[in-house]
Formats: structure tokens, sequence, C-alpha cells
């Protein structure tokens, strides 16, 4: 090895044992391992159009956005895009700031060409599938990039993209690294899967546990309840008081908590914590307003509502764990209204119908029912967080970051 190569080698900070003793990793360039793809679709004969998720990597566009962006007539300059290829997609997002390298395990189809197709010279890639997903190649990106026309995207010229440096250990210790986080990976979609089950569980018993549009019996009922009579049709105004918040201006909202402070929740969550509290729980919070309009969310303790949230305050005889679910499952948002910003208004909802069991132990039992199934699901997603940090943090172990310089790795 070359005193060169010696000063650029990267060394990872964790190391399989049978690897600690090795050198470190000299970098290469990119277009040193992999070549651009530019072959067009110019006879239109494929028409599987592609994206390059951010979160999900490349999908199916028709499946991703549920409709097809592209049309047939303008597919003849999209990029053919073959199984195995990766996919740079330039559109920054909180989950990609310098936008995400995919690789395509879809099959062969076609990407607009905005997008960066290169293809290794090697078949085995699954080490660089990983790569890809760390932070380690994200300096040297934005080391060659330059603002663009649009402040969502980063512009980077295809010379200075395939000059990206990147790792080229011992295949044998590329293979190491796969499998490890291969395993990973099967055991954080598998966890992935038993969430995705639990919530679709909850979603299929409610519609168990309350009434059907134009019935007035939930189709399931516990067994003492089981000859108890139709639940009866009341408004919300008969069941809740609905009010909106108080108004806080935004620089009385700080970020973090402190003594004597407050969550402060808008219509999209919380927005952070002031030094007021407008109401003490345990009540249900509905976004009125924004991008979680309709949303319902049970809160106990003292908080402050803004004026873009709704508060539900039970009236007698109404449980307010029952109420929470109730008004979840009346999928709230369907009554906005407005066009430039729709919104919910206390008016229209108080007439909104709601059936409601007589007996208020019946209320409690579903409600009960309930809460156990989320309390599973909230310890199911602790349990996937608490992997998918742990992925994190390990790839950054086992990546090291190359040199920013445009130069580094030639």
């Amino acid at each position: 090895m070359s005193k060169k190569d010696k000063q650029h080698a990267l060394v990872p900070r964790l190391r399989f044992p049978e690897f600690r003793d090795e050198s470190g990793w000299s970098p290469v360039r990119l277009e040193d391992l992999a070549e651009r793809v530019t072959t067009r679709n110019t006879d239109g004969g494929v028409t599987r159009v592609l994206t390059n998720s951010a979160e999900h990597g490349v999908l199916n566009q028709r499946e991703y956005f549920d409709k097809d962006i592209a049309t047939k007539g303008n597919l003849d300059g999209y990029y053919v895009v073959e199984n195995g290829d990766f996919v740079y997609n330039p559109r920054v997002s909180a989950a990609a700031p310098v936008g995400p390298i995919s690789r395509n395990n879809v099959d062969q189809g076609v990407m607009s060409p905005l997008y960066t197709v290169f293809r290794f010279n090697h078949t085995n890639t699954e080490f660089y599938k990983h790569y890809f997903k760390s932070t380690s190649w994200h300096s040297y990106l934005r080391s060659v990039s330059s603002t663009g026309a649009r402040h969502d995207r980063m512009s980077i010229t295809n010379a200075d993209f395939m000059r990206m440096p990147v790792p080229n250990p011992h295949p044998d210790e590329q293979q190491k690294i796969a499998d490890c986080l291969g395993s990973l990976d099967d055991l954080i979609a598998a966890e992935a899967r038993k969430l995705a089950a639990l919530r679709d569980h909850k979603k299929g018993l409610m519609q168990q546990l309350f009434p059907r549009e134009g019935e007035t019996r939930p189709r399931q009922r516990f067994p003492e309840f089981r000859d108890a009579g139709e639940w009866d049709s009341k408004t919300l105004e008969d069941v809740c008081d609905l009010k909106a918040g108080d108004f806080v201006r935004a620089a009385e909202i700080a970020e973090q908590r402190g003594a004597g402070m407050f969550p402060c929740y808008g219509g999209n969550g919380l927005r952070g914590y002031v030094t007021t509290f407008t109401h003490s729980g345990p009540l249900v919070l509905i976004g009125r307003q924004g991008a979680l309009c309709g949303n319902v969310n049970l809160f106990d303790g003292m908080f402050h509502a803004t004026e873009h949230a709704l508060v539900a305050t039970p009236k007698p005889k109404v449980d307010v764990d029952w109420l929470y679910y109730a008004l979840t499952d009346l999928n709230l948002n369907r009554f906005a209204i407005g066009q430039a910003q729709p919104g919910l208004s206390v008016s229209v909802l108080n007439s909104v119908g709601v059936l409601v069991p007589e007996d208020e132990d019946e209320q409690q039992r579903i409600a009960d029912c309930l809460s156990a199934l989320d309390a599973l699901i909230a310890a199911q997603a602790e349990r996937l967080d608490a992997l998918l940090t742990h992925k994190r943090g390990l790839m950054q172990q086992l990546f090291p970051a190359p040199e920013t310089s445009k130069e580094a790795g030639g």
C-alpha cells in the first residue's frame, strides 16, 4: 500500500474478529466499480414506471401513488432500469437529506431522466445496498452540490456523482457485513409485520365492536351484553362538549420542556411547550385543521390546546375512553368544510350522529378491550423503533465516511 493509500485508508470503528488485524479500506471512485445507465426507452416498449422513495426504496409508481404520474406517451426519454441497478433520486427530504440511493429489486422498468442510474460491474452488490442506506456518503454529495433552481433537489453533475469515493473492502468482509445487516433487516421486517398485523386486527375489531352504518347493534358484543338492546341514537352534542382551544403566539412556544411548562397541541399534534394550560385530562383532542385534520388523540394531565384543535369533554354517563374510540370510528375528517384549507366546525360536528350503548359498563368493556390492544401496539412499535435505532448506530460503526474532497478516491 502506497503512502497516499495509507493516508486515505478507512478503518471502521467496528469490525468482525477475523478482520480486526487487516489494513484499512482504500476508497475508490464509484466510476471504478460501476457505470452510469443511460439507455433510453426510445421505442416505448417498457411501460412499468418506477420511482425511488426515500422511505420504501424503488417501487412501481402505480402502486406507490395509486395512479400513473407519467403517461405512456412521454416515456420515450426515460432510462431503462434493470433489476439490480442502483438509482439516485436528487429530491431531498427529512428521511433523505441528500436524496436516496436505492437498489432496484422490482424488475425491469423505466425511470425519469431526473434520476441517476448506475450499474455495478459485479453482481454481488449486497454490501453497497446497505452502504447507500448509511449516511457515510452524504458529506461528499454536499461538498460537490450547488444550489439549484429548486431548493428541494440536490444539484450535482453526473461526473461529480460518479467520482463519489466509496469503500471497497475485501469481498469476504463485504459479505460478512452484508450478512449481518441482512439478518437485522429480516428481523426488522418481521417486527414490522407484527405491528401491521396488530393494527389491522384493531381496525377489524373496531368494525365489529361499533355498529356499522345503517345498523343499531354492534356485530360483536361481550357475553354479558349480548341480550342488551339497541344502542341509543344521539348526536355528538348529546355526548360531549366540543370547544376550540386558545391562541398562543409562536414566540411563546418552546421546543424543549422546562420546569412549569405544559405540552401545547395544535391541529397537527404536539407543537412544543408553554407556561400555561387550557385543559386537564383525560380529554379527547381532535385536529381541527392541517394535515391531521380529524385525527383523534386521548391526552391526560394538563395541556394547552390551540385554536387549531378541538377538545371533546364527555358529558355525564359517557366514558372518556369510549368516547375516544367512538370519535376515531366516526372518521371525522370527512366532515371538514371549506375550500382553501378545509377544517372542522363545531356546529357541523355537533349534529353528527353517533350510537351509544345505554349501559356505561358496556362502554367501559369496549374501551378496556381496545386500550389493552393499543398497549400491545405501542409496545410493538417501541420494539421496532429500538431495532431501527440499533441498526442506525450499527451502520455508523460499520461504515467509515470517506473524505469529502472531490479528489478522494482518485
